[in-house]
């Protein structure tokens, strides 16, 4: 075979990957230079004011001279053009998307006549003709620079794409970015270097911002004898938000236009809107707010912008009031009069008022479902509200004001005991219900540490426990609940009161315990009996030797005779036989004496 031919059939070598990336990386276009950033106040409304700079546009090539982006940079004009194939493989390369070691996508065959139709369906962009209108409409997004990360040309594409999606979407015949009748050429530009560049109008941005007002004024205007004028904003928060602000320009019903909005982006409108005074932008944003509806994350958002933006002559306190409470000025200084002559200069503020209120709403409700569910809801915003920032409604319940509602529920349960051992029994649900209501407002008080004056009121209570044997056991043991909670309460050190309180609630109310355990332990759902006597067992075990003895004693004939209607308190049982027997029959336990070996005098 002649050498010719075998020269012809020898494959040629493959560029290595490395090669093809630098090869591929060679940059193909002009990249608008960037602001260097600058400091920036953390204050949203003085943060978001622009740097501007106003330069005269670049002088323009003379015809059929190579192309302006690749003369500023320095770029030879011979570049050739690549197929889309290698230039999608370039882009998922520097994107990490693929492995380096891939090799790369087969070139079309340039010595086809004309493409076969699987290569234009591959490569329809390719064959696809673009208009002129198409080119203007979007600005382009930078080519991918050899040194620059793979992520911030992600970040800087995605950006392009969400700003090519923006323009997009404006209705037709909308001047925003056509480059055929603008006269602004406006580069938007982060601290982190994202960049966009839009063809905006001057008369447009003139009429509706009083900052592009005086930036582009009439004698700025003069003096810029080229057109376009070319505007940079730098360090700007969010580069999409400011392009959706310039857009709101364009539109001739902003509040519909943000209809379609969520509120962090209306906020972000809001805010570049007050930083260029867009008047009508800060408007239409304050109107969405007051009438939209909210997540309950996005109140403090709204009212920490709103406040630092200091709008409230825009209609800012409209939207406010949706997340404050405010007090007329007569109501507000009463209120303050009469806490300072009750409780000595504290200020309860109109949310005592309002929990009073729904307490006392529960306290009076008819429906038992209703009211579980609302005694839960409203226990559940007591606990936030105490634990919250001074109140998260503006004040909290006072002890005072708990206590009084327990001495009306208590009251009523007087009153109602009476009439059933008088012989009415007309209303006799009602013990059952103001029994209900103590133990949920027991439980509060519990909670917040302050049920001692509680146990004592109720010890005290000893002709509602004479009464109690002439009413009958089903209505009357949810009072012995009540009793239940008291002795968990100081079986577990949550209430802590003298010895005397502790023997007078035994001695008051240990019997009618006992009669009712067994309805309790039958007729309460859930109901834990073990956490109760645990409880009883420690409330007795915390008196004298002598007065256990005297109680356990009674308790263990009781429970021989009735068994699993008497509660089961045998633990603290053997806890007092230990105590009272076996230390005084064994050795008495002679504690360690002190010895002194030597005494050191300071001469």
């Amino acid at each position: 075979m002649p050498a010719s031919s075998s020269t012809r059939s020898r494959p040629l070598p493959r560029p290595s990957p490395s090669h093809l990336a630098s090869w591929y990386n060679a940059p193909h276009g002009h990249t608008p230079a960037t602001a260097s950033p600058s400091s920036q106040s953390s204050s949203p409304a003085a943060a978001s004011l622009p740097r501007v700079e106003l330069m005269d546009p670049p002088p323009q090539p003379p015809a059929g001279a190579a192309s302006y982006a690749a003369t500023s940079t320095n770029q030879p004009v011979y570049a050739p053009s690549y197929p889309s194939s290698y230039t999608k493989f370039n882009s998922a390369l520097n994107a990490g998307l693929l492995n380096p070691m891939s090799p790369p996508p087969l070139p079309l065959d340039k010595t086809r006549s004309s493409p076969t139709l699987f290569d234009m369906m591959a490569n329809e962009q390719d064959y696809r003709p673009r208009t002129a209108a198409s080119i203007h409409s979007i600005p382009a997004p930078p080519q991918p620079h050899p040194l620059q990360p793979a992520r911030s040309m992600d970040r800087q594409m995605l950006l392009h794409d969400r700003v090519a999606e923006l323009i997009g979407s404006c209705s037709p015949g909308n001047q925003f970015n056509d480059a055929d009748s603008s006269d602004v050429r406006l580069t938007l530009s982060s601290k982190d270097g994202l960049s966009v560049t839009l063809c905006v109008h001057r008369h447009i941005l003139v009429a509706h911002s009083r900052f592009f007002a005086a930036k582009l004024s009439d004698r700025w205007s003069k003096q810029q004898r080229t057109l376009p004028h070319v505007v940079d904003i730098s360090d700007c928060d969010d580069v999409e938000v400011y392009v959706e602000t310039l857009r709101l320009m364009y539109c001739k019903d902003l509040r519909r236009r943000l209809m379609r909005e969520d509120v962090s982006k209306v906020l972000g409108i809001l805010k570049v809107s007050a930083a260029i005074v867009f008047d009508a932008g800060v408007l239409s944003c304050l109107e969405y707010l007051e009438a939209a509806p909210w997540a309950e994350d996005d109140d403090e958002k709204v009212a920490a912008l709103l406040t630092q933006l200091q709008l409230e002559s825009s209609g800012a306190g409209e939207v406010l009031k949706r997340v404050s409470l405010e007090l007329a000025p007569s109501a507000a200084a009463e209120e303050v009069e009469v806490d300072r002559g009750c409780h000595g200069g504290g200020n309860a503020g109109d949310g005592e008022e309002v929990l009073v209120r729904l307490l006392q709403i529960v306290l009076e409700g008819k429906d038992e479902k209703a009211r579980r569910e609302m005694k839960g809801l409203v226990s559940k915003m007591l606990r936030e509200n105490r634990t919250s920032r001074g109140g998260a409604i503006g004040g909290d319940l006072r002890k005072e004001s708990l206590y009084s509602a327990c001495n009306g529920c208590l009251c009523l349960l007087r009153e109602q005991f009476a009439r059933v051992a008088g012989g009415d029994q007309s209303e006799v649900a009602q013990i059952a219900r103001q029994a209900d209501n103590l133990h949920w407002m027991l439980d509060i008080l519990v909670e917040r540490q302050i049920a001692e004056d509680f146990l004592r009121t109720w010890a005290m209570q000893i002709e509602l426990a004479e009464m109690h044997g002439k009413v009958p056991a089903i209505h009357r043991f949810e009072v012995s609940r009540v009793m239940a909670r008291l002795f968990v309460g100081v079986g577990k050190g949550q209430i802590l009161v003298s010895k005397e309180a502790r023997c007078q609630l035994l001695n008051t109310w240990l019997e009618p315990f006992y009669e009712d355990f067994g309805w309790m332990r039958r007729a309460c759902k859930g109901l834990d009996r073990h956490l109760i006597e645990d409880g009883l067992a420690n409330t007795i075990l915390t008196l004298p030797l002598a007065t256990q003895q005297e109680i356990l004693l009674s308790w263990f004939n009781r429970f021989l005779n009735s068994g699993e209607d008497c509660p089961n308190i045998q633990r603290g049982f053997e806890v007092w036989w230990r105590r009272a027997f076996w230390k005084r029959n064994g050795e008495p336990e002679q504690p360690p004496r002190l010895r002194i070996t030597a005494i050191c005098e300071n001469s």
